[in-house]
């Protein structure tokens, strides 16, 4: 019998406000960002012309100050409970920002997507239905499939398409997926997003070319709009359900990859890519970008841990292009225009793509047998992958 644990899970769905629902989370957004900014602005001056470190505890007692005042009581129109979420969210990024994952925080735009997060205090979900605080009616969720834990938060977010989701933060029972003697190695590349040591294609649908003729139209249309016209913002509109449908097709086809592969492999053997060096070469940045590895790695991570697979990484320095799969010797005439080619030695005529991924399952195995690597328990991986 399979082993069970408990994970963290988010569970999202499209759902269709009222017009009076679309109102109040328009406000809700608003004073979100406006509360983000605020204290932005405002911890960033204190250190830079008082050199004060203002934390947490500290601008909490200046947002109940800032109610107080007369010009800003509209911020008691929205739960409180939202503006709180803000300023964890301000505080989570000025952490991680001092702790070298991310850049300084930037102040939030209202043309990009908006969001709220509610905690327990401020939703009540009963017999699937869903209530947030300062709405008197539940949301009309559209429920695409359905989760059994009890939600700790619920986020409300917005695209730049207008579209609206929910989506819920529990912690849900995974069983692991059955012993498998199976193992793989993956050589990501543009012609195939990846290819296996199995000589399994992945392919490459290449969203954004695909649709690039339409986005090219209506940015075209976009950009003859007087500014802040209602036309201009129709024709912004459409830009954006392009961007959304780009998007959305390129989620789905990494989802349903990285899912294959969790099934039908116990370990995978992956190579760590410096994917944002990749991208300075202007001739494939396109190319790279829209084969999304930074998303498809971070997937394969989190389903391998979910369902107790095993993720090996070798060193990006490894020459798994240019050596051997057959006797190991190293080709370093081998060019990039070079998809196929005659082994020196041996005299075996291999094929660039699983060629490398036969290198980099045996080379994954091999540090696996001598202790070097295994579960990929750091974030090395994710953080040279990232796009």
């Amino acid at each position: 019998m399979s082993s069970m644990k408990i994970v963290n899970r988010a569970f999202k769905y499209r759902f269709y406000p009222t017009e009076e629902q679309k109102e109040q989370l328009s406000h809700a957004f608003g004073c979100s960002r406006f509360v983000y900014n605020h204290f932005l602005k405002e911890r960033t001056d204190a250190y830079l012309e008082r050199k004060e470190s203002t934390g947490y505890s500290k601008i909490c007692q200046l947002l109940t100050d800032l109610k107080k005042h007369e010009d800003y009581s509209w911020l008691k129109n929205v739960s409180s409970v939202t503006l709180q979420q803000s300023l964890r969210n301000l505080d989570k990024s000025f952490t991680n920002f001092f702790a070298g994952r991310a850049k300084y925080p930037k102040f939030k735009n209202k043309n990009s997507k908006q969001s709220v997060r509610y905690t327990k205090s401020g939703f009540s979900f009963r017999n699937g239905t869903l209530k947030i605080a300062k709405n008197k009616d539940p949301l009309d969720i559209r429920w695409s499939r359905q989760f059994s834990g009890d939600p700790t938060s619920v986020t409300v977010s917005k695209d730049c398409s207008e579209r609206y989701f929910v989506s819920f933060a529990t912690e849900e029972p995974m069983h692991e997926l059955p012993k498998l003697d199976n193992t793989i190695g993956i050589d990501v590349g543009i012609k195939d997003v990846f290819v296996t040591s199995e000589n399994f294609r992945s392919g490459s649908p290449q969203y954004t070319r695909k649709y690039q003729e339409k986005l090219a139209k209506r940015q075209r249309q976009l950009s003859k709009k007087v500014k802040g016209s209602k036309n201009r913002a129709k024709a912004k509109l459409k830009v954006a359900k392009v961007h959304a449908k780009i998007s959305d097709s390129r989620n789905d086809f990494s989802n349903k990859m990285t899912t294959k592969l969790i099934r039908e492999n116990q370990a995978i053997a992956v190579e760590s890519l410096n994917v944002r060096g990749m991208m300075k070469n202007h001739c494939l940045a396109k190319s790279i970008a829209d084969s999304s590895w930074g998303d498809f790695f971070r997937k394969l991570q989190y389903k391998a841990d979910w369902y107790g697979r095993d993720i090996l990484e070798i060193d990006r320095w490894f020459p798994s292009s240019k050596k051997c799969s057959c006797c190991g010797h190293i080709n370093n005439g081998l060019k990039l225009s070079d998809r196929t080619w005659e082994c020196p030695s041996c005299k075996e005529v291999l094929d660039r793509d699983v060629n490398a991924a036969k290198n980099i399952r045996t080379d994954g195995l091999s540090e696996l047998a001598f202790g070097e690597s295994g579960r990929l328990v750091n974030n090395n991986l994710l953080k040279s992958s990232s796009l």
